[in-house]
C-alpha cells in the first residue's frame, strides 16, 4: 500500500505547465511541521515536494497559494534525471485529493497580518463542481 496524507502550508503557488498532449501539470512544496521541538525549543518542518495532473493540477494552481493550509492526500512516487552527468533522485508526493483547511480570508489575514473586512471567515469558496478533483 502506498498512501499518504499531509497537512501543512504551501512554500509557493504552485507552478502550473502543460504537456505537449495538453494535460496540466502543477507542482508545489508543502511545509509539515513536526509533531516535536527541537533542542531549542522550536518546531521544525518537513519541505515535500507535490506533484498534480490533469484537472487536479488546474484546480491547485488556481485556488491554492503561498501559504494556503490544505490538507492532501496521495501517493509517493521516485524518480530521476541526469544534471551535469549526474544522476539525481527525485521523491515527490502524487497528489490525489486536495481539501482546504481555512477560508480565503484566513489565509490573506496569515499572508498580510492584516485584517479583510471584506469576507467573514465562514464565507464559503465558490468553487465550479468542473473544478473538483473528485
Amino acid at each position: 500500500m502506498n498512501s499518504v496524507n499531509l497537512t501543512g502550508r504551501l512554500t509557493s503557488d504552485p507552478e502550473l505547465r502543460y504537456s505537449a498532449s495538453g494535460t496540466a501539470f502543477a507542482n508545489s512544496t508543502i511545509a509539515v511541521q513536526r509533531n516535536f521541538k527541537n533542542q531549542q525549543g522550536e518546531y521544525e518542518s518537513d519541505f515535500i515536494r507535490l506533484t498534480a495532473s490533469g484537472k487536479r493540477a488546474e484546480t491547485f494552481a488556481n485556488y491554492f497559494h503561498k501559504g494556503s493550509l490544505l490538507g492532501i492526500s496521495g501517493e509517493i512516487r521516485t524518480g530521476s534525471y541526469e544534471k551535469n552527468g549526474q544522476k539525481v533522485y527525485t521523491t515527490d508526493v502524487n497528489v490525489n485529493q486536495l481539501t482546504f483547511l481555512e477560508s480565503k480570508s484566513s489565509n490573506q489575514n496569515s499572508q498580510s497580518g492584516q485584517q479583510n473586512s471584506q469576507y467573514s471567515k465562514n464565507d464559503p469558496i465558490d468553487i465550479g463542481s468542473d473544478d473538483l478533483p473528485f
